[in-house]
């Protein structure tokens, strides 16, 4: 019962069905499988009998895809523990083992899950995962989640209309939530427009100016992690993302980083970082990992924002690495 009342179908979640602006192409159909394997994972721990089953059926997706699957299968497991009354934590048990490489993904999944479970139930949505890479810093990578769910799912409401969620206090900052979320409902333009840049950087633009350098962050985020476009696709991406380049440069820094972690680059993403950064995947990586800051760095803001600002503090600096 609660796959059949919580989980979209596979056709659901394709771009025609949601009403999204994009013609059919190999490029776009590769972009809707990406929430088609999410749906998958999350249809998998949802019905799992334990975890190994869960496991198995993930391994089986082409690496390329296999982060998505478990960020489905993190929002499966999310929603079955707060349902259960959190009884067991199938979740972090997922996060603190073969979700591990996928941890950038599986916060993400988190969020998904946020979008479908009450408030009051937030405050324990987020297990402990003392020991694991990048905790609690990339957790606000679930609010991103929580963005880019509604964005996709609600586009009418929180594109079209710009509406802007509730705060809500995650890791005890409710204003860095709204600027967490916006993160992730620029993720989500790159696939409500199947990548095509001009429609993306006009969508971008019409939005408040306070809320641009958090969308294009997003949008560098999923161009190069999703892919979907070609080299001079992206370069007119950069262009059009004017004084935002840093922006723009820094979400596909964390995106090299996401995929190198997981231990699969593919194509797309050494190119998109190439063009988006003038990095190569092994610099891109150097750069997040000699720019990452250490949780409680600042009373004032999360430790999450200090290594986005780092990092575009070195492609603001001279244009460093960022295409002309």
């Amino acid at each position: 019962m609660r796959r059949l009342l919580l989980t979209p179908s596979l056709a659901e979640v394709t771009f025609g069905a949601r009403g999204f602006p994009v013609t059919p192409t190999d490029a776009t159909r590769r972009l809707e499988a990406i929430p088609q394997s999410v749906i998958c994972g999350f249809e998998w721990a949802i019905d799992a009998r334990d975890q190994w089953e869960v496991e198995r059926r993930l391994s089986l997706v082409d690496q390329e895809f296999r982060g998505f699957a478990y960020e489905g299968a993190t929002m499966g497991f999310t929603i079955v523990d707060a349902m259960s009354g959190w009884r067991g934590n199938r979740t972090r048990d997922l996060l603190l083992g073969p979700g591990q490489p996928h941890i950038f993904l599986t916060y993400i999944g988190i969020g998904f899950a946020m979008a479908r479970l009450p408030r009051p139930l937030w405050k324990k949505i987020m297990p402990d995962l003392s020991g694991s890479a990048y905790y609690p810093t990339m957790s606000w990578l679930a609010v991103d989640g929580y963005g880019f769910d509604r964005a996709y799912f609600d586009t009418k409401r929180f594109v079209d209309e710009q509406h802007r969620p509730a705060p809500y206090p995650w890791e005890g900052d409710p204003d860095y939530f709204l600027r967490a979320a916006d993160q992730g409902i620029g993720r989500a333009l790159w696939f409500i427009h199947g990548g095509r840049v001009a429609d993306i950087a006009a969508r971008v633009d019409g939005f408040a100016e306070n809320r641009r350098p958090d969308l294009w962050s997003g949008v560098g985020l999923a161009a190069t992690f999703a892919g979907g476009s070609d080299p001079d696709g992206l370069a007119e991406l950069a262009r059009l993302a004017g004084d935002r380049r840093p922006e723009l440069a820094q979400g596909a820094v964390f995106a090299a980083k996401a995929r190198s972690f997981a231990g699969f680059v593919p194509p797309h993403t050494e190119i998109a970082t190439a063009v988006l950064t003038g990095l190569s995947i092994e610099d891109a990586v150097g750069l997040a990992d000699g720019t990452e800051v250490e949780p409680g760095a600042s009373a004032a803001v999360p430790a999450y924002e200090l290594w986005r600002e780092r990092v575009r503090a070195h492609f603001a600096t001279s244009g460093a690495g960022v295409p002309g």
